[in-house]
């Protein structure tokens, strides 16, 4: 659900105070921020803003084409590690298989019921 026009961007004051100093002085320092639901402004355009994703602060270098975006979007929070094949996961079960097997045979089995 988008913000009332109304109302405006949201952008945390704090973190535009310190980049419209920046602006004024000609620098050029990462800013951390853990704001990730502030909105990029043209102003913040040309700096790069760490945002920090739930364990690690993010570089993100801010352009032309980010204006308008939250800063949340470019940080992600999950890691995504692909999806699984059939084939690994046959390989997977025949693994567990195998290795599920040798242990049954040494001991006694334990049939359903309370002992």
């Amino acid at each position: 659900m988008s913000r009332s026009l109304k109302k405006g961007p949201f952008i945390e004051p704090k973190l535009l105070k310190k980049v419209e100093a920046m602006n004024q002085k000609g620098e050029k320092k990462v800013v951390r921020t853990w704001s990730r639901a502030s909105t990029i402004f043209p102003q913040m355009v040309g700096h790069t803003v760490a945002v920090h994703d739930g364990r690690r602060h993010v570089p993100i270098y801010i352009t032309e084409n980010m204006v308008g975006h939250r800063l949340g979007e470019f940080a992600p929070t999950r890691t995504f590690r692909g999806h699984v094949t059939k084939a690994t996961l046959a390989a997977a079960a025949a693994e567990a298989g195998a290795g599920a097997e040798a242990p049954a045979a040494e001991g006694k089995k334990k049939e359903g019921g309370n002992e």
